[in-house]
């Protein structure tokens, strides 16, 4: 038989904390730890992946592109991406969407965006050695390289990658 005043000591370790309690402040510490985490969290994703709409003309494939560039006389601007590259999503966010970047772009140049994933993109990616997104290529209209940025970059490492280029560039910048 137990004695009546250890089952209540027994009894007493296995009940929650009171709230005055010390171990009670420490619980409430971690519940609001882990809500704060949670919701900054879920802040961080959301930034990583949204990606507003931008006004920039896109070309629909790179045939595409090369038509317009040559009846244009613009050079190409190919922008590798990928739906899970969050590099490509900031970039898409903080340059792409830009009212200087767009004016830029639609006014000199003729872009396209094209989706690492996509298989009619084959072609492209091996032409110009994409191995890692982001990859920004600017070409003449023939496709030749005019200037390349592999990785993200802010808005005036991109706009200074636009500057007029002459076809006797070096190829990496």
């Amino acid at each position: 038989m137990i004695p009546s005043n250890s089952l209540s000591d027994s009894h007493s370790q296995n009940q929650p904390p009171t709230p005055g309690s010390a171990g009670g402040k420490s619980h409430r510490f971690w519940r609001w730890f882990w809500l704060t985490f949670l919701v900054v969290s879920l802040a961080y994703a959301w930034y990583c992946f949204y990606v507003p709409s931008n006004s920039i003309a896109w070309a629909d494939d790179y045939a595409t592109a090369q038509r317009q560039a040559v009846q244009s006389d613009k050079p190409i601007i190919l922008f590798f991406t990928g739906k899970w590259c969050v590099p490509c999503r900031i970039m898409k966010r903080i340059v792409w969407a830009d009212d200087l970047v767009t004016a830029t772009v639609n006014a000199k140049f003729v872009p396209v965006l094209i989706d690492v994933a996509d298989p009619g993109a084959a072609d492209a990616l091996r032409r110009y050695n994409v191995g890692s997104t982001p990859k920004t290529v600017i070409t003449d209209p023939e496709g030749n390289v005019l200037r390349q940025k592999e990785g993200g970059m802010s808005k005036t490492e991109f706009l200074k990658l636009l500057q007029p280029v002459n076809r006797s560039d070096s190829n990496d910048l």
